[in-house]
């Protein structure tokens, strides 16, 4: 008695060694590509961003501290706001010296390890350096926006004690912007970072105000 076979059934083609889809299907390797996060360089960012949050920082401060020394001797607002302009000019041309001064010395230095590496004629790496002119415009820049701020603040305020409130407020406040600021773009925490700040400040603007009336006072 002859008995029946079953049909011969060829084995599943094994995939092709290489072959994407042997593994994921296209579409999924797709979404794969794009879930896929570029990753932050916090630590490149952290570079302009000191020079401009100190450059205001500084610009504010000094100039705010200025026009309170001054203003603790003299009440008129013409002293003040002259004090205030003079201050603002010869702090953006320091910040900008200093800072042209430091970035050239590491342009210098990394143009000398390029040479030693032969790496001088690579373009790309030659745009990646520093550029000492527009640092030092940058500090100059970020210096006179924050010496404005207690500028304007004494500008139209003729009462003596109020003018002095009126400085030591918007500062204040300014102060707390630029600590957030510089706290939000580096992801630290702002709180803190603001309060820091706020707190040198009027300890700077505290000691000036003080040491100068207690100087004016006496007989010299």
């Amino acid at each position: 008695m002859a008995t029946s076979q079953a049909p011969h059934q060829s084995p599943p083609a094994e995939p092709k060694p290489g072959s994407t889809s042997s593994i994921f299907p296209l579409e999924d390797v797709e979404k794969q590509q794009l879930e896929v996060e570029v990753p932050v360089d916090y630590a490149a960012r952290a570079q302009w961003l000191r020079a401009a949050v100190l450059g205001a920082n500084d610009g504010l401060l000094s100039t705010a501290s200025l026009m309170m020394g001054v203003g603790a001797i003299r009440t008129d607002v013409k002293t003040m706001i002259l004090t205030g302009i003079a201050g603002m000019i010869a702090g953006a041309c320091s910040m900008a010296i200093g800072e042209f001064v430091s970035v050239y010395s590491q342009y210098d230095i990394e143009v000398a390890q390029m040479d030693r590496d032969g790496n001088r004629d690579n373009k790309k790496k030659m745009e990646k350096l520093p550029s000492p002119w527009r640092a030092a415009g940058a500090s100059a820049v970020a210096f006179g926006v924050g010496a404005i701020v207690p500028l304007l603040g004494a500008a139209f305020v003729r009462d003596y004690k109020v003018r002095l409130g009126v400085v030591v407020a918007v500062v204040s406040l300014a102060l707390f912007g630029f600590g957030a600021l510089a706290a939000v773009l580096g992801k630290a925490h702002p709180v803190k970072s603001s309060l820091r700040v706020l707190l040198g400040g009027w300890l700077a603007m505290g000691l000036t105000f003080g040491l100068t009336k207690l100087v004016g006072s006496a007989d010299l």
